[in-house]
């Protein structure tokens, strides 16, 4: 019975201890919000712009159907009842691939004051504003962290540009830092999908979010429209080579009949006969694959999927963060915590 009592916690002993050195909170606080405020107030501001989109999905009506209960229940059917390997659900994973993220890096980009235009890579490589404060000690540890490491560079070397599949060590944090600042995300029931772009520009944030959701929406085509464009290309092939075929068989029977206008012998009558015999067989070869090509043609239109722009990508007004008074607070609130339990803590843990 002793033991248990000496395991209670006395809320009374140590609202009265604390009560009593009150004056310590007097003096940490005060220091802690203006520590706060020197780190906060100069981190640069960031904005952030939002897209929102619905793609259209393949499927049955049956599968449609379904998808709809399905969806009323919390369920997604995307995956089942569409033809496609990448639908609505798969697109955030699409936002974590290099080759997807490496091809956002020469999206043109200008500033809302105008004194700087150039493609994304440049402006994250060295546009990025940073607290004064805090970059002479991110630069220090990265100089002692050179003293130790070597940075790699891309195996295939600085010719070959930037490749996806070989990153240097800095294009690589800068493809990871881009996953922070591009967040794509589906609504399971409704496979809305919605785009966030984040930026330390106002203006650069809005074109980025236009923009990505334009590479987004190329890319869903030409993926939904490669099997059919690839039968396109080959039915063109076949077609243009039945073309320059008709053309030589035409030029072949003309220049014949030319040359035998009187005709009297059998011998030159039947040549005549298998040379158009062979001049109508190339038309109609041409004919068939030209027909085939139109048929490829409407095959693409009819592949090629359509978005609804649910929200469209406008320039914001007020900036996302940081929210400077929210952290202060914050921070205030931990010192206070730490504090209490340093005060009382032989009331806790005795």
């Amino acid at each position: 019975m002793e033991k248990e009592k000496n395991h209670v916690i006395d809320l009374g002993a140590i609202v009265s201890r604390l009560w009593e050195r009150r004056m310590a909170f007097v003096k940490v606080l005060p220091v802690v919000l203006v520590l706060s405020a020197i780190y906060i107030f100069p981190q640069p501001r960031y904005y952030r712009a939002e897209v929102s989109l619905a793609p259209e999905t393949g499927g049955t009506e049956l599968s449609g159907g379904l998808a709809s209960i399905a969806s009323s229940f919390g369920f997604n059917l995307g995956g089942l009842s569409s033809n496609d390997a990448i639908y609505p659900l798969l697109y955030p994973e699409l936002f974590e691939s290099p080759q997807f993220l490496v091809s956002l890096f020469d999206i043109e980009i200008r500033t809302a004051d105008g004194e700087l235009q150039c493609d994304y890579y440049t402006y994250l490589k060295d546009h990025q504003k940073k607290n004064p404060y805090t970059k002479p000690f991110k630069d220090a540890s990265r100089w002692v962290k050179s003293l130790f490491v070597s940075p790699k560079k891309s195996v295939l070397g600085d010719d070959a540009g930037i490749n996806a599949f070989s990153l240097s060590e800095r294009d690589y944090g800068i493809m990871e830092g881009m996953k922070d600042k591009i967040v794509c995300s589906n609504d399971k029931q409704t496979d809305v999908t919605t785009i966030k772009v984040e930026a330390q520009d106002a203006l650069v944030c809005a074109l980025l979010a236009d923009s990505i959701c334009a590479r987004l929406q190329d890319f869903l085509i030409q993926y939904r429209t490669r099997k059919a464009r690839m039968d396109l290309a080959y039915y063109q092939s076949l077609s243009d080579s039945a073309l320059l075929e008709y053309e030589a068989s035409a030029k072949q029977f003309s220049d014949f009949c030319d040359a035998n206008k009187n005709i009297f012998r059998q011998v030159d009558m039947t040549r005549k006969d298998q040379l158009q015999n062979d001049l109508s067989m190339k038309q109609a070869t041409y004919q068939a694959y030209q027909a085939q090509v139109q048929a490829m043609r409407s095959k693409v239109q009819e592949k090629t999927p359509a978005f609804t722009m649910l929200k469209s990508a406008t320039v914001p007004i007020k900036p996302a963060g940081p929210k400077r008074v929210l952290f202060m607070l914050g921070m205030c609130i931990l010192a206070g915590l730490v504090t209490s339990v340093w005060l009382v803590r032989d009331l806790i843990f005795k």
